[in-house]
C-alpha cells in the first residue's frame, strides 16, 4: 500500500513539473509574439516619435536594436542577439551588355576576360548588384555585325554562358527591369530567369510582364535588404514601386531602389528623376542607384539619404566619347548598429578589347546616417 501511494505521489509531482515547464514555454512564446506585434503597431503609429523610440528601446531590453532614420524613428528591432555580424558590403554597378562587340571579343578571348580587370574589387565584396541590359537566350545574335544606329543594332541577346560568368565573378544579383529585357519578348524574360536560377544568380525588377513579385529580399551577414526596381519603360512603374516599398519596409533593415530611367548621354539628371527619387526616399528607400543614361550623373544627398542618379556603363561597347567609356562601381558598407552607410567610389573604364578595368579608387568616402 505504501509503495502504491508513493508511486501516485511521484506521478502527481511529475505531472505538475511537466505542466509548469509547458506553461513557462507558452508564456515565453506569447511574450515574443506580443513583442513583435507591439513593434509593428508602434512603427505604424506616427503620433510621437520620441515616445516610439522609448517604447521600442524598452521592448528590446538587452537585445540588439537597429535604428533607421525615417523621421528619426526606430525602424526595426532585432530580437536575435546571436547575430554577431553588424555590417555588410555591397558593390553596385551600372549597365552590363554582352552582345555586339562584347560578344565578338568574348568569342576570341572568353567572357571571363571581360571582367578580370575588376575582379580585385568584385571579389572582396559580400554582394554585387548590377543591371543586366538584355535577355539571356539561345537565340542567334541580331545585333552582332549590324549597322551602327540601325534597328537591329539595339536588339540584344546574351549567350547562356553569361549566367555562369556572372556567378564566377561574384555578381550575385541582377536587375532585369530595363528597356532591353523584352528584346526577345516574354519568352526571353523567362529564358533569362531560367539560366540565372540554374547558376544561382538572383534577379529582381519590373520587366513589364506579369510576375509574382518584382522585388527581392536577401539577408547578408545578418542584415536584411530589399532590392526594389523602378523601370521607367514599364507600364504603371510609379504605382508598382510605391506598392513594393510599402510591402517590404517593415520586413527589412535597408531598402535599396535600383532605377532604370533618365536621358541617355546626359551628364545631369532632370527634374522628373529628382522628384521621383525624393518620393522614393519619402516612402522609405534608404539608397537609390540609377542606370540607363550610359554616363555618370551627379550624386545628391536628400534627407540624409544618397541618390546616385546614374553609375554609367559597367560592361558596354560604347567608345564614341570619354563619358561613355567610364563608369562607377559604388562600394557601400551598411552598418545597422551605427546606423550608417559608408561609400567608396571606384572609377572604371571600358576598353576596346571588350574588357572593363579598374581605373582608380576615387577616395571619395562619405557616410550617411540612416
Amino acid at each position: 500500500m505504501k509503495i502504491f501511494i508513493k508511486n501516485i505521489i511521484t506521478i502527481i509531482l511529475f505531472s505538475i513539473l511537466t505542466c509548469t515547464i509547458f506553461f513557462i514555454l507558452q508564456v515565453q512564446y506569447i511574450e515574443q509574439a506580443t513583442q513583435k506585434e507591439i513593434v509593428k503597431s508602434i512603427k505604424k503609429d506616427t503620433t510621437d516619435n520620441s515616445q516610439k523610440a522609448s517604447l521600442l528601446k524598452e521592448i528590446a531590453l538587452k537585445e540588439t536594436v537597429t535604428t533607421k532614420d525615417n523621421n528619426n524613428l526606430l525602424k526595426n528591432v532585432v530580437f536575435d542577439d546571436t547575430t554577431k555580424k553588424v555590417s555588410a558590403t555591397i558593390i553596385f554597378g551600372g549597365d552590363m551588355m554582352f552582345d555586339r562587340h562584347i560578344r565578338l571579343m568574348a568569342s576570341k578571348h572568353g567572357y571571363d576576360k571581360i571582367l578580370t580587370g575588376v575582379d580585385s574589387i568584385l571579389g572582396k565584396s559580400d554582394y554585387v548588384v548590377a543591371n543586366l541590359e538584355g535577355p539571356i537566350t539561345e537565340n542567334k545574335s541580331i545585333s552582332l555585325g549590324s549597322e551602327v544606329g540601325s534597328y537591329d543594332n539595339f536588339i540584344f541577346t546574351f549567350d547562356p554562358v553569361i549566367a555562369n560568368t556572372l556567378q564566377a565573378h561574384n555578381i550575385q544579383l541582377v536587375n532585369l527591369g530595363n528597356n532591353h529585357i523584352e528584346n526577345f519578348g516574354v519568352t526571353g524574360v523567362q529564358s533569362s530567369k531560367k539560366y540565372l536560377e540554374k547558376n544561382n544568380v538572383n534577379y529582381f525588377g519590373d520587366t513589364g510582364v506579369i510576375n509574382k513579385k518584382k522585388y527581392f529580399i536577401q539577408k547578408i551577414k545578418g542584415i536584411k535588404f530589399a532590392f526594389v526596381n523602378y523601370n521607367a519603360f514599364a507600364g504603371d512603374a510609379e504605382i508598382h514601386i510605391m506598392q513594393d516599398i510599402e510591402l517590404v519596409k517593415t520586413e527589412v533593415d535597408f531598402i535599396i531602389v535600383y532605377t532604370h530611367w533618365g536621358q541617355e548621354y546626359k551628364t545631369h539628371s532632370n527634374y522628373r528623376e529628382q522628384k521621383l527619387a525624393h518620393q522614393f526616399i519619402d516612402a522609405g528607400a534608404d539608397l537609390i542607384i540609377g542606370s540607363h543614361p550610359h554616363v555618370i550623373q551627379e550624386k545628391e544627398i536628400y534627407k540624409g539619404k544618397t541618390i546616385y542618379y546614374s553609375l554609367g556603363n559597367f560592361i558596354f561597347d560604347q567608345y564614341f566619347s570619354k563619358e561613355v567609356k567610364k563608369g562607377l562601381l559604388v562600394e557601400a558598407t551598411f552598418n545597422k548598429i551605427k546606423d550608417t552607410i559608408t561609400f567608396l567610389e571606384h572609377e572604371i573604364a571600358m576598353e576596346k578589347n571588350g574588357r572593363t578595368i579598374l581605373k582608380s579608387s576615387l577616395g571619395n568616402k562619405s557616410s550617411d546616417k540612416i
